[in-house]
């Protein structure tokens, strides 16, 4: 049973109605002591088949509700989840290990996601029209794509599926949607609020599961559109299934190799707190979280490694509801705490040598603290994988050059970040540089609703989210209108009507 008072047992949202999963039985638990957090049953393939039916079923009426009706019920939502926010914030720690205060900024993200979706709508995709003759009017409208899946993510596992769900909603789709097998009871709470917002049933439906709950929704063949966040693995596979149907659009949002260049910098403390919150934040589980440090050779290296070095021991790590406050918590489960280590040990048998050893803390091997790894001699080809944790790879380069070519030898290209003093400098990063957010002394995890989020290479497929969402949730319409008609002032040749 559920750590808040919802009944978890009826784990769908099918046509408005709760009802229990008929398939495989489903627990999430607390990453710091394995409690339960939330159980049942996954959804069976029929169940999917069920929600897609009262999805496909309610989109006519949910596009004849208008755009002022829809918003409508999109700010109720906003105005109970606002009266909500620390119930919310208590289950995304508890089911992710979060900070408690990390995870009152993702509760109040989810608010704060309808006024920007609501402004991007009136922003992005409004009717426009314009006269080309006399009566005559070109108009371009935008209609909603249909029945859509979202395939939510652990890491945010609030924020990240309703940065699709709000404006797929508001632009008129209806959905059927499956929260991450690890952080299943956040996606119940979300939908119960949608319900109490008086949202119409079908509209959005929730089916919990495992990857083949994941699959029998990308082959449904009553889908319209998908929406991912999540791995590039699952990415591609997501892609491949979905390559024989190219009128269903797809949306990846997925993860990065990123890297941070340090140099000519003079405020060595700044440089290296920026460091930290672009690496650590989140335990390392942004996909914006900088993997790879690239530094130049020479004494300013030396004494920013010092500098970091000591500031990185000075991190606190502890549990969601200590008091006070950690600045990381544990990483999603001991599992992933184990394959970590496992990923750092590695690295050294390979010849890297590390600068702050990434632990385990307090027993729990969930709980890891941040770790810097040198990896410039390491033998071999390093891999370029997106290692989800707070491991911080230093790669040392001869010139800035270089530290460009290195940053950007990586199949990814969601988030780049250059802290230097040289305005010249970052002209030629932000030039050269190949990557969907690059920043100039910030850090590389501080995105803002407000601007596309998305990558180049595996980190997307040009279908940014945040501000620039709701583009992939409906199609433009072009329309060619007169209100009377009559023959034109000239025939077409060839044409004689006398």
């Amino acid at each position: 049973m559920s750590l808040l008072d919802f009944n978890a047992r009826e784990s769908c949202f099918i046509n408005g109605v709760w009802v229990e999963g008929q398939g495989e039985p489903l627990t999430s638990t607390c990453p710091v002591d394995e409690t339960i957090v939330w159980e049942a049953h996954a959804a069976a393939e029929g169940q999917v088949d069920d929600a897609f039916g009262a999805a496909r079923a309610a989109f006519g009426h949910w596009w004849d509700v208008g755009v002022e009706g829809r918003l409508a019920i999109a700010e109720r939502f906003a105005t109970i989840v606002d009266s909500k926010k620390e119930e919310l914030a208590t289950l995304i720690a508890s089911e992710t290990g979060k900070p408690l205060w990390e995870s009152r900024t993702e509760a109040a993200a989810v608010v704060g996601k309808v006024g920007v979706s609501i402004d991007s709508l009136h922003t992005r995709r409004s009717t426009t029209s314009f006269e080309i003759s006399d009566g005559v009017s070109a108009v371009t409208r935008f209609k909603p794509h249909g029945v859509c899946g979202v395939l939510g993510p652990f890491n945010f596992p609030a924020h990240l599926p309703n940065g699709h769900i709000v404006p797929a909603l508001i632009a008129g789709n209806t959905i059927v949607f499956k929260p991450s097998e690890v952080t299943p009871a956040v996606g119940h709470w979300m939908v119960k609020q949608w319900e109490q917002a008086g949202l119409p049933p079908g509209v959005l439906n929730l089916v919990p599961g495992k990857r083949d709950v994941g699959i029998a929704i990308s082959k449904h063949d009553q889908l319209d559109g998908l929406f991912f966040t999540g791995s590039s693995v699952a990415g591609v596979a997501l892609s491949k299934t979905l390559a024989p149907t190219p009128q269903k659009i797809l949306a990846l949002e997925m993860g990065g190799n990123n890297p941070l260049i340090v140099h000519q910098v003079g405020d060595m403390a700044a440089a290296a707190y920026t460091t930290i919150l672009s690496a650590y934040l989140t335990a390392g589980q942004r996909c914006t979280c900088a993997r790879r440090l690239i530094l130049v050779n020479g004494a300013e290296t030396e004494t920013f490694l010092a500098t970091l070095t000591e500031m990185i021991g000075k991190v606190t790590v502890g549990f969601y509801q200590d008091d006070p406050q950690p600045f990381m918590g544990t990483v999603i489960s001991k599992e992933m705490g184990r394959r970590l280590l496992e990923a750092q040990a590695a690295m050294i048998d390979k010849g890297a040598r590390s600068l702050v050893a990434m632990a385990t803390h307090r027993g729990c091997d969930a709980l890891v603290s941040p770790g810097l790894i040198d990896v410039t001699d390491q033998r071999g080809e390093r891999t370029d994988e997106e290692l989800f944790g707070p491991l911080l790879n230093v790669i040392r380069v001869d010139s800035f050059n270089d530290a460009i070519n290195e940053a950007n030898n990586t199949q990814y290209g969601l988030s780049a970040g250059l802290l230097s003093d040289s305005a010249e400098f970052y002209q030629e990063f932000i030039h050269r540089i190949r990557a969907g957010i690059v920043n100039w002394n910030r850090q590389t995890t501080g995105a803002s609703g407000k601007l596309p989020f998305g990558g180049c290479g595996l980190s997307g497929n040009h279908r940014p989210s945040a501000y620039y969402a709701i583009d992939y949730c409906n199609f433009p319409v072009a329309s060619m209108e007169s209100p009377s008609l009559c023959l034109p002032d000239k025939l077409m040749t060839g044409i004689d009507l006398s």
